[in-house]
């Protein structure tokens, strides 16, 4: 983290559990044990920096979580051929011998067991309950706390958890924890961390300030509102319909104690300057209420981030060509966008663009290097264009970086998972939940407006949200007002969170994960490239969109209800956690 950045890993802090690797008997020089570490309020803030530390990490937030969160109905990883990682989680072929799956769910218990022993030994410090910075980073810790075990609950429902630092073999292996008593956990600590965590204007975003954690509690909610899956029953289930509107008026709640600090709103220089700021490396909470920060070392992936690396246009790089330090490091492209919702924007009678957020979603371009001219030239051409019809996310790009990265295949781009545009339409949808349709079409449009959209009526339903147009949603009912406003919200989160991490889990607590990604099978088998594509006149009159899917697209194919909506727990933690009782998520 720029500016809060202390060298954790130089001191062994934490004995975070994993004996299976060695029996240590010596205390190494830099080890410091709970009854004398936790002394100062830097000791104290050097445990909260250690729960960062995990997420940052390549195997976690920084590179292996990305395809947990794809394939969706609007991107997934290149090629459907298995590779045992990130291809087997986005194509739904992924088994429990995963080693990214293995990664995630190391790292996330490893950030799990700092959180607790950070809260537990700072709130043991003399003085804890007259001093407000501490509190502030049980706060912090509390928050980071919620942010994990959220997502124990997103990848693998009932999932083991303890509020207790690990201390030794007798607690390190628990079984599974009904994922409602996790949640009101979640729910406890954000109600700590709203009260405790300081202001925007006294952090920087790559800290969590109030207002990250009243948006990180809006979505927990609704979550919690919507289906997940029962692994008994391998069915989906949702609350009563009476549990489901306090759920809904706790997200209203939230947003209201939001507006009510006026510390935040959309970016006043607008969306394409919002991502533009992420590439540029500069840190703005106006509308990013929180990021993980990534910088990387020289020769070290530990904290090294690959949003920018994965993500964006393809970028061939110079490799070890002299003067690299005037050239953009290298992206791998690795996750690719369905080329048809290019169309789906609104546009201006005249074919320009209407709605801006397109040309900053969508790509249809790549860098190619000139070893003639020892340039990267920006190309709407090449093969991999005309041949291919491979577009990409456009949120994260080389050419809006600084050039002459350390490690070509890696940045200090930061992931944003907290943005405000993503709490009014949350609010929204509450909203609409709880019967107040006339305000969430309200809010709606104000995220569409910002982008320069037209604002969603009676008059336009029809032509911006029906067939030609877009796909119909047949299994989304429109016939009443709250249910035009559902349709809307599909379409609506899409534009704007689009290649961010939300639309696989909105898809899923909506109830239509598989109907959504089956629609986009079979549009794309019947979707022909528009005059506006950049494709060569052979591909054009050869194209067939089932052969591309086959080669691109299979998530509609493999997906499989009562089963993908979880991922499985590692093999590996089965076999040695007897408290598991060797079950698997079901399916696995």
């Amino acid at each position: 983290m720029r500016k809060y950045n202390i060298l954790y890993s130089a001191l062994c802090i934490f004995m975070t559990v994993n004996f299976s690797a060695c029996d240590l008997t010596e205390e190494p020089i830099s080890y410091y044990g709970m009854d004398n570490y936790f002394t100062t309020a830097d000791k104290a803030r050097m445990a909260v920096v250690g729960i960062y530390d995990c997420l940052e990490t390549e195997g976690y937030y920084g590179q292996y979580i990305m395809p947990f969160f794809g394939s969706d109905d609007m991107f997934m990883v290149r090629g459907v051929g298995s590779d045992g990682t990130r291809r087997d989680l986005s194509h739904y072929m992924v088994t429990s011998s995963n080693t990214w799956v293995a990664s995630v769910w190391d790292y996330a218990y490893k950030a799990l067991d700092r959180a607790n022993l950070a809260i537990s030994g700072i709130e043991g410090m003399n003085g804890y309950a007259d001093d407000v910075t501490l509190q502030s980073y049980v706060a912090e810790a509390k928050f980071l706390r919620a942010f994990v075990a959220f997502d124990l609950i997103k990848f693998w429902g009932d999932a083991p958890f303890s509020t207790q630092y690990t201390s030794g073999y007798d607690m390190a292996y628990k079984g599974r924890t009904n994922r409602e008593d996790i949640y009101n956990q979640v729910i406890d600590d954000l109600n700590f961390a709203k009260v405790h965590l300081p202001s925007r204007s006294e952090v920087t975003s790559e800290r969590p300030c109030k207002g990250a954690a009243h948006a990180l509690l809006m979505r927990v909610y609704l979550q919690r509102a919507g289906y997940s899956l029962d692994r008994t029953t391998r069915t989906l289930t949702r609350p009563d319909e009476a549990t489901r509107k306090t759920y809904y008026d706790a997200v209203i709640n939230e947003w209201n104690e939001l507006q009510s600090e006026n510390e935040h709103g959309f970016y006043t220089a607008g969306y394409e300057q919002l991502f533009k700021n992420y590439s540029e490396l500069v840190l703005d909470n106006q509308e990013s209420l929180w990021e993980i920060a990534f910088e990387p070392n020289q020769g070290e992936k530990d904290n090294a981030g690959y949003w920018g690396t994965y993500n964006g246009p393809l970028v061939d790089a110079p490799g070890n060509y002299s003067g690299t330090s005037n050239y953009m490091g290298r992206a791998n492209a690795f996750f690719i966008v369905l080329p048809y919702w290019k169309s789906f924007y609104e546009s201006n009678p005249d074919g320009s663009m209407k709605d801006l957020r397109r040309d900053v979603n969508f790509v249809d371009y790549i860098y190619d290097w000139n070893n003639k001219t020892e340039t990267q030239d920006k190309s709407y051409t090449a093969n991999e264009i005309v041949k291919s019809v491979y577009r990409y996310p456009g949120k994260w790009r080389r050419e809006w970086m600084a050039l002459g990265f350390v490690d070509p295949n890696v940045t200090g781009i930061n992931y944003c998972p907290l943005r405000y545009a993503d709490a009014v339409l949350m609010a929204a949808e509450a909203y609409n939940e709880t019967g107040n349709t006339p305000q969430a079409w309200i809010l709606l449009n104000s995220v569409r407006t910002r982008s320069g959209a037209s604002p969603i009526t009676d008059a336009n339903y029809a032509d911006l949200l029906k067939a030609p147009k877009v796909y119909n949603l047949d299994f989304i009912s429109d016939a009443d007002e709250a249910g035009r406003f559902r349709t809307a919200l599909y379409w609506e989160r899409a534009f704007e969170l689009c290649y961010e991490g939300q639309r696989k889990y909105d898809l899923l607590r909506w109830g239509i994960l598989g109907d959504a990604l089956r629609t986009a099978q079979n549009y794309l088998a019947t979707w022909v490239p528009g005059a506006d594509e950049h494709i060569s006149d052979a591909t054009r009159s050869s194209w067939n969109g089932n052969t591309w899917a086959n080669s691109n697209y299979i998530a509609g194919r493999n997906f499989t209800e009562g089963k993908h909506e979880l991922y499985p727990i590692p093999l590996a933690e089965i076999q040695s956690n007897s408290a598991l009782n060797g079950e698997n998520n079901p399916g696995y």
